[in-house]
């Protein structure tokens, strides 16, 4: 699970390191997850906050009530309701699946009706790191004595979940484990029997929470449940807040509740759970990406000017290095898969060239399943439909490798006989393209 990134691209996790001694098994230390140019397959969909919360509400986790509003008149609406109930205040947080919301004014705390629908009207419709808002989750504002951090994550080098909290939490739990690694509590789950309770016992003293240790020890396991039954490679709640309650008689008590919640989910465990394919926010996709799902490609936007084609995803990633070794960068990771036929090919073109940045395509298939022919007609009909003239190179080997160069010929496509020459001729037509721009 990605744990942050370096200004250079590099993504950061947590990786096992066992000659390091911490609380519940194996240390661990900063390891590279991926580079920008070697993109993970693996895709996540990410969980608006108010899917988040009714997925920890199944799991028995205590989440105050919340309502969901798109207009500022549902959001007085709302904030009528639980000032009527008893709240002195409410809270208006804007539904985006990007974070610094709160310093973005995104997340405002309203006294009376008239407030609350006043902040819907300014929250609904700003943009927040290029997302517009266009809903916003309305909650009884808590009362809160300390914020804790609690979040379950997948630990690939160990194969487990891996709890972590802390108790400085409503913050970026990056920067604490950065500037304080050891505020960061860190326990493996048993990969067959979950968070058992002598574990989650561990980590509710260690966060300093003895005195609600029934509650602590119920969301600890709760949380790590939360993920198993969903499939999920991320379940955080920041933050987990010691909450003061007042009785109409005046007595105060003090309680656990998730305040926030952030789930995401392995998209290649969806079709097990079309409930929670059914919680995916279009509107806040980058519409490349939704078509490529819908295309069945294997699709990832990159930084650089030379958009690739490929069958297979280790064909993929060599054509990409070679495409680094030739001088370029790839714009893309696109892999077409086996057995692409014509209109598969049209839509993979429409994808590398809705990318303004792209300056040239280079084409690389191995035809097995995946006839050369085919993909030579879905070129020509691609090309057909381009709004832009952009430079393409053409290597196809393979099944009907032979067809598909007649093909190409008659078309006027430049083609390649090596993988290192296709390369070498898409960099250049990049760089003349750049050069002309």
């Amino acid at each position: 699970m990605p744990f942050g990134s370096r200004s250079d691209g590099v993504i950061l996790t947590r990786i096992a390191d066992p000659g390091s001694a911490t609380q519940g098994g194996g240390g661990l230390r900063w390891g590279i997850l991926s580079r920008p140019d070697r993109p993970s397959r693996r895709t996540r969909l990410k969980l608006q906050e108010f899917h988040a919360r009714q997925l920890l509400r199944a799991s028995g986790l205590p989440v105050p009530a919340w309502s969901v509003a798109t207009t500022p008149q549902e959001v007085g609406e709302a904030a009528v309701r639980y000032l009527a109930g008893g709240a002195e205040r409410v809270v208006v947080k804007a539904q985006v699946l990007v974070g610094g919301r709160g310093k973005a004014g995104g997340v405002k705390l309203a006294a009376n009706p008239e407030e609350a629908a006043a902040i819907g009207r300014a929250i609904l419709g700003m943009e927040i790191r290029g997302i517009r808002v266009r809903r916003v989750l309305v909650a009884p504002a808590a009362d809160i004595v300390h914020e804790y951090y609690l979040g379950a994550v997948i630990d690939r080098a160990a194969r487990r979940i891996l709890l972590m909290g802390s108790a400085a939490g409503g913050v970026e739990i990056e920067e604490v484990a950065r500037t304080d690694p050891a505020a960061v509590v860190r326990v493996h789950a048993h990969p067959h029997l979950g968070l058992l309770e002598y574990q989650a016992r561990q980590m509710a003293f260690a966060l300093g929470l003895g005195a609600l240790l029934a509650e602590a020890v119920a969301i600890a396991r709760g949380l790590v449940a939360t993920m198993v039954a969903n499939d999920a490679d991320l379940v955080e709640v920041n933050p987990l807040a010691i909450v003061r309650e007042r009785a109409s008689d005046g007595t105060e008590t003090l309680s656990l509740q998730c305040l926030d919640a952030k789930v995401t989910i392995d998209d290649s465990a969806l079709p097990r759970h079309p409930e929670l394919e059914a919680m995916r926010d279009l509107d806040e996709e980058d519409p490349a990406d939704v078509e490529a799902r819908a295309a069945d490609l294997s699709f990832i936007k990159l930084e650089g000017t030379i958009g690739c084609m490929v069958n297979g995803a280790g064909l993929a990633m060599t054509t990409m290095d070679l495409v680094k070794r030739a001088g370029g960068a790839p714009a893309n990771f696109l892999d077409i898969g086996g057995g692409a036929r014509s209109d598969k090919v049209a839509t993979a073109m429409r994808l590398i060239l809705s990318d303004a940045n792209v300056r040239a395509i280079l084409v690389n298939i191995f035809g097995g399943i995946t006839r050369g022919d085919e993909v030579a007609r879905g070129l020509i009909e691609a090309r057909a439909q381009q709004e832009r003239d952009v430079p393409m190179v053409v290597r196809i080997v393979g099944t009907n490798a032979a067809e598909a160069a007649t093909i190409l010929e008659a078309a006027a496509f430049e083609t390649a006989t090596s993988l290192d020459d296709a390369a070498a001729r898409a960099v250049a037509a990049a760089e003349r393209a750049g050069a002309a721009a």
